[in-house]
């Protein structure tokens, strides 16, 4: 039998290359016990599992090893004591490699087992290595399911729905090919449980079964506590202004579909909006996901330093294990500089950490191949790290000035329709003229302040409560117009225009 992923191919080799300790990093047990039974079957091993709840069980039948073996170092004896070809897989061992005792047990255990046919696998969730195992002990991670076994268990879903559970199944061209995609990123177990609750919920199987995917990947956000999903309700229509960004990401959104696979166009991979605050850079991130109907999950580069050593650099790597477990998604880093800022100075201020975590972050946007595009703004360039910046980190890094003439009607046209007030009741040239130098920010807050002066006097908004609250408000460009003028500067040659600027 063919492997049915790369992994289980790579610990074959390993396996008949006598590598003597494996690490399998994987939450789906069930699954991973099945693929090492076909390699056991397929090298002629005996297979025992062991856990501290059963002890040493033997897979397949035969002896069945004692299950009263549920001390981890008696149990690392009996694997040592087994003669014929063996693979011996220890669930959640890596609580265990704190102890002294359980450590220098394994480095004994991985000398004797390299004149053998045996492996010893631990199989754990989480990644945990001891510094002197690190030269003996070899790190596999197990893969979530891709589409052929989605698909696979998917079949065998719709064959339930012949037999005793019987229930509809009614997909159009090209809805199952959706639905397969959109579980990607789930275990099989909660793949095929989160089918069946579809099935439950609307008393059939069809498209509408996405919806119930999307809770599902909301749920994996949330337990993992890095990250947070936001509900893609941002339009693109509801951002004044920014045609060439807006240009840009209508261009790259069908870039994600099998036809652009096959037409040999890569994936985007992220883009950097950095520029002057309050004028539509977060708004902007949130929209991409609406426009390309994609998950958005932030991320905040604050909940990712621990107290503990390692910690920080950890749940980097798992909230970037989360973001490509729900791929295809869009993923959302706001204020950048903020989290990643004073990394050249890290090594004297906590030791390296900031730095460790940002070459974490900076390698896996250069090398990632899971379909996650990163949205990250900025405000402040100067505390950026340089490295960030350079080509192929992200696709385009886009400035976005403070609007102009034009754009400042559309904003205002945009808000007071939100308001459910008539845009065309107002003079919107005039008001825009009113507004020269004011971010988006500043002309909604406007808005809102004119809507309460009018709620109090007891009659409806009128263009001059309008022109009132601009007049009464001090714009960001003169309170911060050395800061603007040298972020412009900065920005003239070294990153694409994303609004009309002037007027």
């Amino acid at each position: 039998m063919s492997a049915t992923n790369p992994q289980e191919a790579e610990l074959e080799v390993l396996i008949r290359a006598r590598y003597p300790l494996l690490y399998l990093v994987s939450w789906e047990e069930e699954r991973v016990s099945q693929m090492l039974a076909r390699l056991a079957k397929k090298g002629s091993k005996r297979l025992f599992f062991w856990s501290v709840t059963q002890g040493i069980v033997e897979s397949g039948g035969g002896n069945a090893g004692d299950s009263t073996v549920r001390d981890p170092k008696i149990a690392l004896d009996f694997a040592a004591k087994v003669e014929e070809p063996s693979i011996f897989v220890f669930k959640d061992f890596h609580s265990y490699l704190r102890d002294d005792k359980i450590v220098r047990s394994l480095r004994d255990l991985v000398g004797s087992f390299k004149s053998s046919y045996k492996t010893l696998v631990i199989l754990s969730p989480r990644l945990t290595i001891p510094m002197e195992l690190e030269k003996d002990l070899t790190v596999v991670d197990y893969d979530l399911p891709g589409p052929e076994e989605l698909k696979g268990m998917f079949d065998q879903v719709v064959a339930a729905s012949q037999s005793g559970a019987r229930f509809p199944v009614d997909f159009k061209p090209g809805e199952v090919e959706r639905l397969i995609q959109s579980i990607q990123g789930l275990t099989l177990d909660e793949a095929e449980s989160t089918l069946a609750r579809a099935v439950v919920q609307n008393g059939k199987l069809d498209a509408s079964a996405i919806e119930v995917i999307l809770k599902e990947i909301k749920q994996i956000v949330r337990k993992s506590r890095l990250l947070e999903y936001f509900e893609a309700k941002e339009e693109i229509a509801g951002i004044g202004g920014l045609v060439p960004l807006k240009d840009w990401l209508h261009k790259r959104g069908r870039a994600f579909s099998e036809q652009a696979h096959q037409f040999g166009l890569p994936q985007p991979r992220g883009v950097l909006i950095l520029g002057v605050q309050g004028c539509g850079k977060s708004l902007t991130c949130k929209a991409i996901a609406g426009l390309w109907k994609l998950p958005l999950l932030r991320l905040d580069m604050g909940s990712i330093f621990g107290s503990l050593v390692g910690e920080s650099e950890e749940n980097m790597r798992r909230a970037i294990k989360t973001a490509e477990a729900v791929a295809p998604c869009v993923l959302w880093l706001d204020e950048l500089e903020k989290g990643l800022s004073g990394t050249g100075s890290s090594n004297m201020s906590d030791g390296g950490t900031t730095a460790r975590v940002f070459s974490t972050f900076l390698t896996w946007l250069q090398e990632k191949t899971k379909p996650v595009f990163v949205a990250a703004t900025a405000n402040d360039i100067s505390q950026l790290p340089p490295e960030l910046l350079r080509k192929g980190r992200f696709d385009e890094i886009f400035f976005v000035d403070l609007p102009g003439a034009t754009e400042r009607e559309q904003i205002f046209a945009i808000h007071i329709a939100k308001r459910r007030r008539d845009p065309k009741a107002f003079d919107l040239a005039a008001l825009a003229k009113l507004s020269a130098g004011f971010s988006g920010a500043e002309i909604e807050q406007a808005i809102s302040e004119a809507l309460s002066e009018a709620f109090n006097l007891n009659r409806d908004i009128a263009q001059p409560d309008l022109a009132k609250a601009l007049g009464e408000t001090v714009s960001l460009s003169k309170t911060m117009r050395e800061d603007i003028d040298r972020l412009r500067q900065w920005a003239a040659t070294r990153a694409r225009p994303a609004s009309i600027a002037g007027g």
